[in-house]
């Protein structure tokens, strides 16, 4: 039996007494004319309306005020609060002089005083959160470099972590290395779609699935990394990117993945965007034309007379007139560095004598 069925219930008894008592009250108004049906009408009306309604003024808005406390940051319900008590202090020492107004001011006035002062103290501390627990943290002797306020926020930020970017693996690394800092949330809707891929009857989506649990797992036992599972939701909508922009654009924070539909979505929305693809691409190693680098041909380019080779980090490395030399470990003077949406290529050539000393060597 649910906690809402018990309160419609009560309600329904006591709205139907309720009913009862106000129809005996209607009836008496005229007693040549009382009808104890007319009574028993109104009683079964107000149980009725008590069954149907109750939730309506008790568990309905109590539940979606949950909800609303559960997408705000904890620094922001902190400030919340401060403003709060500070505007009913401010309200409480001018009650007094607001009260010796005159009528009827004199008894509107404090009411007014407090609605007004409690709105402005949460407003304020709110919109200065940042400014305010920076100040706290400088306090306590953590914030000395002049930028209290931005360094508090890095660190108590939260980040939204997308379904691709769990799968991926690559986040429980870079986590454990210190770059995320602060909380990394994983709302209940994202965990709910990994444990579907993970329960697919397609094989390569089933072990990608899997593979997202075990790094939860990684991320959970990792030190000095704070991730959360959130029971929080967005409702009237069902897909989960959209979720979790409409999430991040209300909660004030930055999406990680290494989706790029979902780059160009959030971005469009100024959703702050920390993608894992983008940053692999920032760390790769920096060449310059003209500069000479050792690798390893592998394969065929596209154009004819190509090979391709590739860095230690990935890299892709295409050498002219390399079609020759596939399988073997060549000095090569770059010529080119391009940058694309799938990431770096660097072209190059053959160092020139290279060709002649290894014909020499082989024909010795």
């Amino acid at each position: 039996m649910s906690f809402e069925f018990v309160l419609r219930i009560i309600g329904m008894i006591v709205i139907g007494i309720a009913g009862g008592y106000g129809g005996a009250w209607l009836e008496s108004l005229d007693p040549e004319t009382y009808n104890v049906l007319t009574v028993i009408t109104w009683a079964l009306i107000g149980a009725l309306a008590g069954l149907i309604l109750t939730p309506y003024f008790t568990t309905r808005p109590a539940r979606a005020l949950r909800a609303l406390l559960g997408r705000l940051a904890a620094e922001t319900l902190f400030a919340g609060m401060i403003g709060l008590v500070s505007g009913l202090l401010i309200a409480a020492l001018l009650s007094f002089p607001l009260s010796l107004l005159p009528e009827p001011f004199g008894k509107i006035m404090p009411f007014i005083g407090v609605l007004v002062f409690s709105y402005f103290g949460v407003s304020l501390f709110v919109m200065r959160q940042g400014d305010i627990m920076g100040m706290m943290s400088s306090m306590r002797g953590s914030g000395g470099d002049g930028d209290s306020s931005g360094a508090w926020m890095r660190a108590n930020r939260t980040i939204l972590l997308d379904t691709s970017v769990i799968i991926d693996g690559r986040v429980a690394d870079i986590a454990a290395t210190g770059f995320l800092p602060g909380t990394l949330l994983i709302p209940r809707f994202v965990l709910n779609e990994l444990q579907y891929i993970a329960d697919s009857p397609d094989g390569l989506r089933r072990q990608r699935g899997r593979r997202g649990m075990e790094i939860l797992g990684e991320l959970q036992k990792t030190p000095n990394v704070l991730t959360r599972i959130s029971d929080i939701d967005v409702d009237g909508v069902r897909e989960v990117d959209d979720k979790l922009v409409i999430l991040a654009r209300q909660m004030r924070c930055p999406i990680l993945t290494n989706d790029y539909n979902l780059n160009r979505i959030a971005e469009l929305q100024g959703v702050t965007i920390l993608n894992i693809n983008e940053l692999a691409n920032a760390v790769k190693s920096v060449v310059l034309p003209g500069e000479l680098m050792r690798t390893h041909i592998i394969q065929e380019g596209k154009e004819q007379g190509q090979g391709v080779g590739y860095m230690d980090d990935g890299t892709m490395v295409v050498v002219e007139n390399g079609h020759e030399s596939i399988g073997e470990h060549l000095n090569v003077s770059v010529t080119k560095v391009l940058q694309t949406a799938a990431g770096r290529m660097i072209f190059a050539r053959i160092e020139k004598g290279q060709n002649d000393k290894d014909e020499n060597n082989s024909g010795n």
